[in-house]
């Protein structure tokens, strides 16, 4: 192994997409209970988008380069990790390099019968979901789940574990092609929101027991008019508005919960509980090919400029991964 390594860094600290230069940098040491991984691939995700805009500052002590999920091979163990173990791991950061260290209590096996890149897809959507969709909605067997972004890598990820788990999925998109592919990917019905009523079509079907909502806006008088009574309104975004009006007479009337949170900043314990609940539920159902990866297209590491783009031209379906040959 060498000192340095190539990574990622915002050029001017943020930008567009162009922003982002492959440089040289120093190749982090694993502290304490910290494994190194020579990372194989990395998922791209949408808060990594924010933070290249200036938005989005890593956790304090995380590193200032980009990526929270990785894949790759234990270089330096630590706790149930020893070198050679390959591992898909959740990061605070770092994760567009060569090289990355995590929390040990933070990495997972890769699961049977996937490769680095499949494996890399995992984390951030996986534990969102887990977090969000499970804990915080509490979505249980037979319940329905309304969720929007159907064919983005957190969308396709609900789809098949909601499925997994049991629940009824309608899933909304933007363009009938992409309602088209969310039955394909698993939902029970879809929804194409430009032309079509979520709330209206929810409601035909039932109503919706839980609500996983990345849009806001305007989106959230019509969540609420879909939701069953006791159901829960889950944001992870607000890609459509950060503000909303609230009818309170609604909510009281449904009895319905609204709640929201984000994964990253949560403390070092909190992610591994997550981790440790990831594994005993949702490892089973990938290694039983319920709930599979879904990869978009890939990139090399040094064209994390394209691969940026390529998820805000808004096209993909599932994942983008960046793939290092260290």
């Amino acid at each position: 192994m060498t000192q340095m390594m190539t990574a990622i860094a915002i050029e001017g600290g943020k930008g567009p997409a162009e922003a982002l230069k492959a440089v040289q940098i120093a190749r982090p040491e694993p502290a304490e209970g910290q494994i190194l991984i020579r990372v194989h691939a990395a998922g791209i995700n949408r808060p990594d988008i924010i933070q290249r805009m200036g938005f989005y500052p890593p956790p304090p002590g995380s590193p200032e380069t980009m990526g929270l999920e990785v894949a790759g091979e234990v270089v330096v163990g630590s706790g149930r990790w020893k070198a050679g173990d390959k591992v898909c791991a959740l990061l605070g950061g770092g994760g567009y390099a060569e090289y990355a260290v995590c929390d040990a209590r933070h990495a997972l096996p890769i699961p049977k019968g996937l490769d680095y890149v499949q494996a890399a897809a995992l984390p951030e959507t996986v534990f969102t979901v887990f977090a969000n969709v499970f804990e915080h909605g509490r979505l249980q067997p037979g319940e329905t789940l309304l969720l929007h972004g159907a064919t983005s890598g957190i969308g396709v990820t609900a789809i098949r574990m909601a499925k997994a788990h049991g629940a009824k999925v309608i899933a909304t998109a933007r363009g009938a092609e992409k309602a088209a592919t969310a039955l394909k990917l698993g939902a029970d019905v879809a929804v194409d929101a430009k032309s079509q009523d979520f709330a209206e079509v929810a409601k035909r079907e039932g109503g919706a027991d839980v609500v996983l909502d990345m849009v806001g806006g305007d989106y959230f008088a019509k969540d609420l008019d879909a939701l069953k009574m006791d159901g829960r309104i889950v944001f992870i975004a607000s890609l459509g508005g950060g503000d909303v009006t609230l009818s309170i007479g609604r909510l009281m009337q449904k009895r319905g919960v609204v709640t929201g949170s984000t994964l990253r900043p949560r403390g070092a314990d909190e992610k591994a509980r997550l981790a440790a609940a990831v594994e005993a539920l949702v490892w089973p159902w990938i290694e039983a090919g319920k709930v599979l990866p879904q990869v978009d297209a890939t990139f090399p590491l040094a064209q994390a400029a394209q691969a940026h783009a390529h998820l805000e031209a808004g096209d993909h379906v599932g994942k983008i991964v960046l793939i290092t040959n260290a």
